[in-house]
């Protein structure tokens, strides 16, 4: 089986891309290698469209949904393994509708040959009902602690969003008989324009500039909301962050955003991740890394060091005649994958203070121990492997 590819690559777009810009090159991917396109061409290009087409709506599907995006972005394939992506068990679907999903509207070719609607091919029509209103995405910040981040928390988030207004309860009016079928487009929210070309009759379907797609007008609209059907708010709810999240990873909270006119869909919450500096630990990934400075005494004679984990202190032994430099790694006290699997570690790295001045009897304790064999360095000894590790450096 061949490799895969990196989603990037796939669609042609650097890492960075912006949500309309993934979807551009995904459209553009759907155009070229969508099967309805390839229908008279040979077994051999039809397999290669359909695996194209498969490989260019996998890696849609990945990178148009901001969790797996976020995933994918820091731990490529293995942070969307299992993810559940295009089902093309019933076919691959009309590309028209595919592509009518992503940009809404479009423009149709009518008179024979392939039909071009919502910029692809294959039967495009003017709906017969009106679009779905969606609400505004709402993207803020939440900021966590490296305690909070290794258990998962629940945070209140203070949001001001568009919710159904109070008083006509989002219809935009108190009565039902005051909302009308638009006359202008009699309902369905699109208004076409028909055109005769050299590849003959051209429909081009627009939103409806009365009703802005809604089938709908209203003749009394609420005082109110002016027949929005919407008011600002202030709220505040409760969000669950899971365990293992880093800096800049955004949580994507559906429904949590602006609502929509009139009973449409509401927007989604975005969560983007602060994590705040910790005072005594550095973070890379999932591991942890704590630095401890212990006294020359210490270092001879060992000693038994408390280090202040995340989830409690934990009791270190430090064997007689620790160098400075050791690093000590304790497994499964860093924080936990983002995915559910395993936790990372904390490595503590251990350093010897040597004091810079001795006055009186310090100073002739340590000239006595120094004049001891068991202080000078010897590489014949038990430390010969510290010393040809160290001779590597230079």
């Amino acid at each position: 089986m061949a490799e895969k590819r990196d989603y990037y690559e796939v669609l042609g777009i650097q890492k960075g891309a912006s949500e309309d810009e993934i979807k551009q090159a995904y459209r553009k991917a759907a155009l070229k290698w969508h099967p309805d396109r390839w229908v008279s061409g040979t077994d051999a290009e039809k397999k290669t469209a359909e695996e194209k087409f498969k490989e260019a709506s996998e890696a849609y599907s990945v990178l148009s949904d901001p969790q797996k995006k976020a995933k994918y972005d820091q731990f490529g394939f293995a942070g969307v393994d299992g993810a559940a992506g295009p089902d093309f068990s019933q076919g691959f679907g009309n590309l028209n509708d595919i592509l009518n999903n992503l940009f809404g509207g479009g423009f149709s070719f009518g008179g024979g040959g392939f039909d071009f609607g919502g910029f692809g091919f294959g039967g495009g029509r003017q709906s017969s009902s009106p679009r779905t209103m969606r609400g505004r995405d709402i993207r803020t910040r939440v900021k966590l602690t490296l305690e909070e981040i290794r258990s998962g928390c629940d945070k209140e988030v203070s949001l001001e969003r568009n919710r159904p207004c109070s008083e006509c309860a989002g219809r935009g009016t108190r009565n039902d008989s005051d909302i009308k079928t638009c006359p202008t487009c009699k309902g369905s929210g699109q208004v076409g324009q028909t055109v005769n070309s050299l590849f003959g009759r051209t429909v081009s379907y627009t939103t409806c500039p009365q009703c802005h797609g809604e089938g709908k007008i209203v003749s009394n609209p609420c005082r109110r909301c002016g027949g929005t059907g919407l008011e600002r708010k202030k709220e505040t709810i409760k969000v669950h962050i899971p365990a293992g999240v880093e800096n800049g990873m955004q949580i994507t909270i559906r429904g949590e955003g602006h609502a929509a006119p009139r009973g449409g869909v509401n927007g989604d919450l975005l969560l983007v991740v602060e994590e705040i500096a910790h005072s005594q630990f550095k973070r890379d990934g999932e591991n942890l890394f704590y630095t401890r400075v212990i006294s020359v005494t210490d270092a001879i004679l060992g000693s038994e060091i408390t280090i202040p984990c995340l989830d409690g202190p934990y009791k270190l032994k430090l064997e007689a005649g620790t160098q400075s430099g050791t690093v000590h790694r304790l497994r499964g006290k860093g924080l936990p994958s983002v995915n559910g699997y395993g936790s990372g570690d904390l490595y503590v790295k251990i350093l010897v203070w040597i004091p810079r001045k001795l006055k009186g009897a310090d100073k002739e304790a340590v000239e006595k121990l120094a004049a001891s064999s068991a202080v000078k360095p010897d590489p014949t000894r038990d430390d010969r492997s510290l010393f040809e590790k160290e001779s590597q450096y230079f």
